[in-house]
């Protein structure tokens, strides 16, 4: 698998750096590296498991829904237009607003009391 530096400039099959002269596999690839940014970020998933299962068994299911809703509100936040990746940021507050559920979900199901509360 090719790694792209999401950072740099783009450079093109034939040279150009500029996004009109992207061919469908370039696309591609860019559609998917924005993709693995999101949904399994090298950075988080070092060793044995990824970081969201290691902050549940160590937070609990409470402490990984509060840390999933602070990032929801950090990713919807200001940040998601000061930081020049509104698309992947955007898509970060919708992977954690959907773990957030996840993890409701699995909660109310162990418990009596389907309310959430801290």
């Amino acid at each position: 698998m090719t790694k792209i530096d999401m950072r740099q400039k783009p450079v093109f099959s034939d040279g150009s750096s500029s996004i009109d002269d992207a061919t469908p596999q370039e696309w591609d690839a860019a559609s998917k590296a924005i993709r693995d940014a999101v949904n399994h970020p090298p950075h988080y998933s070092k060793g044995e498991i990824e970081t969201i299962d290691y902050l549940v068994d160590t937070l609990g299911m409470k402490g990984a829904i509060a840390y999933c809703h602070g990032n929801v509100i950090k990713y919807t936040g200001m940040r998601l237009f000061n930081k020049g990746k509104t698309v992947e940021d955007a898509r970060k507050a919708i992977w954690y607003l959907n773990k957030l559920i996840e993890l409701t979900e699995d909660d109310n199901e162990t418990t009596t009391n389907p309310r959430v509360s801290y």
